[in-house]
């Protein structure tokens, strides 16, 4: 039988030797994580920030009819979250945005220029829809907050396909800081959406105004004025369907069938899109109406739901 040896204070020396380097390691990790600024990156939607901020200042969201100075209001995006996280870093801007065949316009070519910022091109498709987008900055968010590159997240943008990417992000440790351009009457963005994120901030009018210029010779009379009665929900409800019909015989029923996941919701742009067609149908805007643009979505669903 093997005796036991006691233990020596030679070993106790040791032992206890042992314990302090390892406490002091730690101590070293701890005051250097301690001292790590966290940081933060900017997921920027353009098409969402063109359309919204088109629509506020401009009231259209068509491109050709207004200029938006990207540069400007990047550096108020970034400015802004100086002043929102003091004590975090920046890592850079990403600008999201649609190209034909993914190849870059002058404008985003000046855009990809920009220090701090990198560019990340969808396509665009026959209907100037960008496709692709979504998917770019899910997998930029996720990627990032799972290598533990960021601790916050600002996501300027408002479609609910992105519900799954602040997820991701929100499991893997970051936080997501939905921030959106004011829309009159209304939303664009995704309840289901803003629903998830750790915070949301609203930019209003006087924020967007500096950076949209309208565009000289535009024939803005498209634009709905109408200010007398409301139409009746049933008007509302038609037009919903109309815009439907027009839509599917256009853009083809994968595109519309696309749509269909996400009922009773659409994407924040196609929602944007759907109440600019209704009020040039109508000649009477919906802002400020929040049950008719209700029964608009509802008029819309119909039409689709009773093709498939």
């Amino acid at each position: 039988m093997n005796d036991v040896q006691p233990t020596g204070p030679t070993d106790l020396a040791a032992l206890a030797a042992g314990i302090e380097r390892t406490n002091e390691l730690l101590t070293r990790v701890l005051a250097e994580v301690a001292t790590t600024p966290s940081t933060h990156a900017a997921f920027v939607d353009a098409g969402y920030v063109y359309a919204a901020a088109g629509r506020l200042v401009a009231g259209t969201e068509d491109r050709k009819a207004f200029d938006l100075d990207a540069e400007g209001i990047i550096e108020a995006f970034i400015d802004k979250a100086r002043m929102i996280f003091p004590d975090s870093r920046l890592l850079r801007v990403y600008w999201y945005d649609g190209a034909r065949r993914r190849i870059h316009t002058q404008e985003q070519q000046r855009i990809a220029e920009l220090p701090d910022v990198k560019v990340r091109l969808g396509n665009l498709n026959a209907n100037n829809q960008q496709k692709g987008v979504d998917s770019l900055i899910r997998s930029d968010l996720e990627s990032l907050a799972r290598h533990r590159a960021i601790s916050d997240a600002v996501l300027i943008g408002g479609d609910e396909d992105l519900v799954s990417a602040v997820e991701a992000a929100q499991g893997y440790g970051a936080r997501v800081h939905l921030w959106g351009i004011e829309a009159s009457g209304g939303r664009n963005q995704a309840e289901p959406l803003l629903w998830e994120v750790d915070s949301a901030r609203t930019f209003d009018l006087g924020f967007c105004k500096p950076y949209v210029t309208r565009r000289a010779g535009v024939d803005f009379s498209d634009q709905p004025v109408g200010e007398g009665p409301a139409p009746s929900r049933d008007d509302v409800r038609f037009v919903g369907a109309q815009i439907a019909a027009q839509w599917l015989s256009e853009r083809g029923r994968e595109w519309v069938a696309g749509l269909l996941p996400g009922h009773p919701y659409l994407p924040g742009a196609v929602d944007q899109e759907l109440l600019t067609a209704s009020e040039a149908l109508l000649r009477h805007s919906l802002r400020g109406h929040a049950d008719l643009r209700r029964v608009l979505r509802d008029g819309f669903w119909d039409h689709v739901q009773g093709q498939y």
